[in-house]
């Protein structure tokens, strides 16, 4: 079941942009190392740096998804937000 207003937090909330970067980094992991055997020797450094912000990106959603954002959550209290 979604919540009441799924659409005002998938515009608004940094928590689902985040993941929506790092999914671009998910992404665009195995296609760099593609191309890095095919034309390129591999570099272990921008491997690391990509696991590296890929992780990161995944941290600060889950702490974007616990504080409070005025357009997806609404007052403090206790009324829900309006739909944008």
């Amino acid at each position: 079941m979604l919540v009441s207003n799924w659409r005002a937090i998938i515009k608004h909330a940094w928590s689902v942009r985040l993941m929506v970067l790092a999914l671009f980094f998910i992404i665009l992991e195995p296609i760099y190392t593609f191309v890095a055997a095919t034309w390129v020797s591999r570099n272990l450094y921008i491997q690391l740096a990509m696991s590296a912000i890929t992780g990161l990106l995944a941290v600060a959603a889950i702490v974007a998804r616990i504080f409070v954002q005025q357009k997806v959550s609404g007052e403090l209290n206790g009324k829900p937000p309006a739909e944008g």
